[in-house]
């Protein structure tokens, strides 16, 4: 009886959901983050990136996320809440996780040329904003960081074989 029990309030659990949603920017041929935000073991927001489809450079998966669950609580204070993600925010996502003032970021893939939760910078935790807010990262690093290598890849072999959209 070893059967592996499933702790569905655990960071690899809630990433998982994260994956299933940066699959679907994959399946829509955006760039694959995918993000939830979870308020009291429950997930209370899910999103992907839009940016192409939506043709908004703000589309990210944590800023729709983020709306949608600043509308699931009632409030912009999203306190105590935790966003999980696939790829480190970029700041103009880690700006907004500062202003909802969600108590925790949980990552898979940094990005030490963009990212803004400690790869690039750290605006998650800068000494002189009005909130800082606990930040964990490498969750489901490999397969975060896997999905977004296929990706590049992909978009990579379309224009070199000139069928480009």
């Amino acid at each position: 009886m070893s059967d592996a029990i499933i702790d569905l309030h655990s960071d690899d659990y809630f990433m998982g959901e994260a994956l299933r949603q940066a699959a679907k920017a994959y399946e829509r041929e955006e760039v694959p983050v995918g993000a939830v935000v979870v308020r009291e073991g429950r997930i209370i927001a899910r999103a992907y990136n839009q940016v192409e489809t939506l043709k908004d450079a703000t589309a990210h998966a944590e800023m729709l996320a983020l709306t949608q669950a600043e509308n699931a609580v009632g409030d912009w204070r999203l306190t105590d809440c935790t966003l999980y993600v696939t790829k480190e925010p970029c700041p103009m996502c880690a700006g907004a996780v500062v202003h909802t003032r969600l108590a925790r970021v949980v990552f898979g893939a940094g990005d030490p040329k963009g990212g803004a939760a400690g790869g690039a910078l750290n605006l998650l935790q800068f000494p002189t904003l009005n909130h800082k807010c606990e930040i964990t990262s490498g969750v489901r690093l490999e397969e975060c960081r896997s999905l977004l290598k296929s990706f590049f890849a992909d978009q990579r072999a379309t224009k070199k074989n000139g069928s480009a959209t």
